[in-house]
């Protein structure tokens, strides 16, 4: 038999199910509101307790009458508020299977696409998706099973709270991780946020990406043109988001058609820059504006990309070398319509003359000497010995329509085999672990030409010095005279081809040389062993 306290109690409990069963929405509101003051932050245990062994009681009839009214959205807060309190107490797994079998996760998406549900209400929809995402890798993929990262990724798209879709973002980092089974679907999803027209939707689904990339390891082939069209908008927080995702993507197989695609975005098309130019514009009797334009903004976004990616690792910068990036970013030099497109080109540009002497030469061949003075020092005098100061960022500022024409119509091209065979230890551009792709290395300059040696070998040395320390009294008739110079001439001369020859590697049939031999003047003396000579190679 049961005792005393358990009768009372059990009296009590069928008094408020009666209650609750009998009252309207106002009351009901009172009760849920009561409750929630009374219950949170309770552990499994301590709700049965005050149910007296009767919790699910109460919970059926809150999933009930949440299935009723979620259309509506009446008192739909509280009563999300008050299940929660069953899901995320401690040991409430058995609360949790109960409103699963109810299809509580269906209720709960369908709340998420209906527009005349308050904000609030759907954000506490999202909190208890959190928490059955949490409970384990079952869950999550029971969630993924009923469309709800389709679900969940549109909300997140159309949400105008900030908070809300912060906590969007926390449940899909929940659902990328231990959940193998579904974690390609949660990637696509977050890639096909990236158009979307909420920048801060766009910031979370960057920042979840660069985790969702370094759990798959693997790429899908939309990612690009996604990442592409995002770098016009005009939000710096997304660009910078976009540009530290492009960052670990070129350790791909998307590397190369990422960096082409970078490459091509510094020179729009006509096409595209006229389309976009309003027809008011075009009025001769209303004022010439420049307009922002979407390409320009991603035209600079992709400067500075260029750069980022070229500082942090020298084998992308080859490989940007070998897209003709000096071109590119030349020409957007000189795009006199957008200054910051300018003025990131000439930043990234910097970079690369400074580090490739090949790419110095070329600049400066195809700006001219004044041009490439103004842009790399400043006309500002310097203190002796000191390095030259960049004027890369200010020179949009002073070049004028023909300089900046000569920059936008230039022909520089670095691509064409100007360096050699790589050196060992240089990181390739593509996935980790992949064999390094046969690419040209680092550029250098060309080795600078060897000088000839005075005298090629030791015997060579010893003929000339012969031929000039010869006492003067030989030479006096001019029969003696050239017979002396003909025998020593004929002498060095196969003593020099014994040798071995002007430079390294000559062969021994080389080229004719002809010796000069200037003896001292009378009266004079011999410096040395050198006197004046002079070695000369003939075809």
């Amino acid at each position: 038999m049961t005792s005393i306290k358990e009768q009372a109690a059990i009296s009590r409990l069928l008094s408020f199910l009666q209650d609750w069963d009998n009252a309207g929405k106002v009351a009901r509101s009172h009760i849920l509101e009561s409750f929630i003051k009374a219950n949170q932050g309770k552990t499994a245990p301590e709700l049965e307790q005050e149910f007296s062994q009767g919790g699910s009681l109460f919970l059926v009839r809150l999933t009930t009458w949440l299935r009723l009214i979620y259309m509506t959205g009446s008192c739909l807060d509280k009563l999300l508020k008050s299940i929660g309190i069953f899901l995320s107490a401690v040991s409430s797994n058995r609360y949790l299977k109960e409103f699963l079998e109810v299809g509580g996760v269906l209720t709960l998406l369908e709340i998420l696409g209906m527009e005349k549900i308050k904000e609030e209400d759907k954000k506490e929809s999202i909190r208890l998706l959190q928490v059955i995402a949490n409970t384990g890798r079952k869950y999550k993929e029971l969630i993924c099973e009923s469309y709800g990262v389709r679900s969940i990724a549109e909300f997140l798209a159309k949400s105008k709270s900030e908070e809300t879709q912060e906590e969007v973002q926390i449940l899909m980092d929940s659902l990328v991780h231990g959940n193998p089974k579904y974690q390609n679907q949660v990637y696509k999803g977050l890639i096909a946020l990236l158009p979307c027209a909420s920048p801060k939707a766009q910031q979370l689904s960057l920042q979840t990406l660069r985790t969702a990339q370094s759990i798959i390891g693997t790429t899908h082939p939309s990612i690009v043109d996604c990442m592409l069209k995002v770098l016009r908008t005009m939000h710096l927080e997304v660009q910078y988001e976009a540009i530290e995702l492009i960052k670990d993507l070129v350790n791909y197989d998307v590397c190369q058609a990422l960096l082409k695609g970078l490459v091509a975005l510094l020179i729009p098309s006509v096409k595209e820059t006229s389309k976009l130019q309003p027809k008011i514009l075009n009025d001769s009797s209303v004022p010439q504006f420049t307009a922002h334009l979407p390409v320009f903004l991603q035209q600079a976004a992709a400067a500075k990309a260029i750069g980022v990616l070229a500082r942090s690792n020298t084998s992308v910068a080859e490989e940007l070398l070998h897209l003709r990036v000096v071109h590119s970013l030349m020409a957007a030099m000189g795009n006199t319509d957008h200054s910051n497109s300018q003025r990131q080109a000439s930043l990234t540009l910097e970079y690369l003359v400074q580090m490739f002497p090949v790419v110095e030469e070329h600049v400066r061949r195809s700006m001219g000497e004044g041009l490439y003075q103004l842009f790399l020092e400043p006309p500002q005098p310097r203190a002796p010995g000191s390095r030259p100061q960049s004027n890369a960022g200010d020179l949009y500022m002073k070049i004028d329509s023909f300089q900046a024409d000569i920059l936008a119509a230039n022909k520089v091209n670095v691509s064409k085999g100007e360096w050699g065979a790589r050196g060992p230890g240089a990181r390739s551009c593509g996935p980790p672990g992949a064999a390094p792709q046969a690419r040209p290395p680092r550029l250098s300059p060309a080795p600078r030409p060897q000088r000839c040696a005075s005298a090629a070998s030791p015997t060579a040395t010893r003929a000339f010095t012969a031929a000039l320390t010869s006492p003067r009294s030989r030479l006096t008739s001019p029969t003696s005279r050239r017979k002396i110079r003909k025998e020593r001439s004929d002498g060095a001369l196969q003593a020099f081809r014994k040798g071995r020859g002007c430079g390294a590697g000559s062969p021994a049939g080389g080229p004719w040389v002809t010796l000069t031999a200037t003896p001292p003047a009378p009266g004079g003396r011999l410096r040395g062993a050198r006197g004046s000579c002079r070695l000369a190679r003939t075809q």
